[in-house]
């Protein structure tokens, strides 16, 4: 089966890695799908999102990388993916991802979505947190890929 994995992996994590790696053994097919969020101000442009994300899961032969822009669901179907992955942390992240899943359902009944709990060294490592922590020159190293860490710095040592 076909899957998407959604997000907007600003920056990846190796919470993100995770749920695509354990997800490899589960489902035929992964897309990572970088999703825009018009509410969001984002650190890296969609082309170094794409970049990174592409790096990370090159060892997966079923994993692939794209970009939506619009709605999700339409991508979904345009593409024949008829399920969504989502990693959930806590309490917190769950409450939010049902709500989504259930206006994903309203707009595409077709599509499903499944939760993939996080590995629990991972459900404190979130990409907001990245970004702040990397901003103010504290160690994220055990939290993304390195690939992610050298362009954190880059992006964050630059004047």
């Amino acid at each position: 089966m076909k899957a998407a994995f959604p997000g907007s992996f600003d920056p990846p994590t190796l919470g993100h890695l995770n749920v695509i790696q354990r997800s490899t053994a589960v489902f035929d097919e992964i897309v990572v799908i970088i999703a825009e969020n018009r509410q969001k101000e984002y650190l890296f442009t969609v082309e170094e999102r794409v970049k990174l994300i592409s790096a990370m899961v090159k060892p997966w032969k079923n994993v692939s990388v794209a970009f939506c822009r619009g709605l999700m669901v339409e991508f979904l179907k345009e593409h024949g993916i008829p399920l969504i992955i989502r990693g959930v942390r806590g309490e917190g992240d769950f409450s939010y991802e049902f709500e989504l899943s259930m206006m994903n359902r309203a707009l595409a009944p077709e599509i499903e979505t499944v939760f993939f709990t996080t590995d629990p060294k991972f459900c404190m490592v979130r990409s907001s947190v990245i970004r702040e922590l990397a901003y103010f020159g504290g160690d994220v190293s055990a939290m993304v890929p390195p690939e992610v860490n050298r362009a954190l710095k880059k992006i964050t040592e630059a004047p």
